[in-house]
């Protein structure tokens, strides 16, 4: 479990952690967030996540609160003093705390920064990724800007709830156009019936995940041609394969799609190498 929690530069015991009533996002939404894999006590692509947090705080125009290098000191020493090995670490950072407005807060608001670690069991991840999990789909109601790593994820949240209701392990937006965007909080991907890999290209309506970068490089890597373009879920449910990509999950085969089994019904032979290749190639920062 979390024990300590960094909040605007004091690292403070959970229960005691705490941020104003007013901060803008509690109230608004008004923040950002990144999520970053710990691997035997070290960050996973620590590089890309810190310049996807820049990129998130300056589409929002919030004021970056720290350099890279603070930022790093920040994680290093919120995930030592939780003592985690292997797990997570999740950082935010909101526009700051003001008088509860629309508009924007003074130039010169101090954004709020927290900081969180705790340890989850890479044992539970491999039982799953060698059974593989269910995805329902769900209309797409999320806003138009998905690229930007916001906090705003009570879509998700409902989709998610609905898929684990149904039976599911997670779920896949699908836009009016009948396509799969992305799933709740992962990249979608399918080997399809002709053997091309496919995951849509990046736009607005999906988050350009960090894994999901990585899992190119693997791709370039080991010769394996990507096609990035859009799909539907009835192109899913028909391909050899599917899987999803995020910074939790990793890559995390799908066996069946609103019901309908995927491939023979067993993780993927191309998922499950792609995952046990992705930290031969994925940074992995000093401790």
């Amino acid at each position: 479990m979390t024990r300590i929690v960094y909040v605007n530069g004091r690292y403070l015991p959970y229960a005691e952690a705490a941020i104003h009533p007013e901060d803008r996002g509690n109230q608004f939404g008004d923040a950002v967030y990144e999520v970053c894999e710990v691997r035997e006590g070290r960050l996973t692509d620590e590089t890309r996540h810190l310049a996807r947090l820049e990129r998130s705080l300056g589409e929002l125009g919030i004021p970056e609160p720290m350099s890279r290098a603070a930022w790093g000191r920040v994680l290093r020493e919120t995930i030592r003093r939780n003592r985690v090995r292997n797990g997570l670490v999740y950082l935010q950072v909101s526009r700051g705390v003001a008088r509860r407005d629309f508009f924007f807060p003074a130039p010169d608001t101090l954004p709020t920064v927290i900081c969180l670690a705790r340890r989850l069991s890479s044992t539970k991840a491999e039982s799953q990724a060698a059974k593989g999990i269910a995805i329902q789909s769900t209309p797409d109601v999320r806003w138009g800007r998905c690229d930007i790593k916001t906090v705003m994820l009570l879509p998700a949240t409902m989709a998610k709830q609905r898929a684990r209701e149904s039976g599911a392990n997670d779920a896949w937006f699908v836009d009016e156009k009948g396509y799969v965007t992305e799933g709740a909080s992962a990249n979608a991907w399918i080997l399809d019936r002709d053997g091309k890999l496919v995951t849509r290209a990046l736009d607005n309506a999906i988050l350009p995940g960090v894994t999901r970068a990585t899992l190119l490089d693997v791709l370039k890597r080991e010769g394996i041609a990507v096609v990035e373009r859009p799909f539907t879920i009835e192109e899913a449910q028909g391909a050899r394969e599917a899987f999803i990509t995020s910074a939790t999950s990793l890559v995390m085969p799908v066996v069946t799609i609103d019901g309908k089994q995927v491939g023979n019904g067993a993780p993927g032979l191309l998922a499950l190498k792609l995952r046990a290749a992705f930290h031969e190639v994925a940074e992995r920062a000093p401790a």
